[in-house]
This record gives C-alpha cells, structure tokens and sequence, in this order.
C-alpha cells in the first residue's frame, strides 16, 4: 500500500503500509475510475475515498 503524499488539510483516518482493511470498491461519480472505501473510516468532505492504485488485493469475499 502507497500511504504516502497525505494531503495538508485532509482531516480523518489515514491507512497505515502493511495493514489489512474492509473495503468497498465504487467508481468515481465523474470519472467512473474505481475508488477505496475503508469500512469504519472517518473523513470530513470532499475526501474519504482513496484510489485504488495506493492499495494490493489480498482477497475477494462475497456476501448473499
């Protein structure tokens, strides 16, 4: 995971290197590009998604 180049007024959890996390994967509302959401994370707005790049897959669960 990239958790670098933090932005100077971002304001909320940030992702720790080497920690595995729940997420949901959405695509951008403009852009259509997939974007992280971390499951029990805290941003204040316009941020709270992160893009995908900075993150590795380690596995899928799908829930009926």
């Amino acid at each position: 995971m990239n958790n670098s180049q933090r932005p100077a007024d971002y304001v909320g959890d940030w992702p720790e290197a080497g920690r595995v996390y729940s997420v949901r994967v959405l695509p951008h509302a403009r852009t259509g590009q997939p974007q992280v959401h971390i499951l029990g994370f805290y941003a204040e707005r316009p941020y709270g998604a992160f893009a995908a790049h900075r993150f590795e897959q380690v596995a899928d669960v799908w829930l009926n």
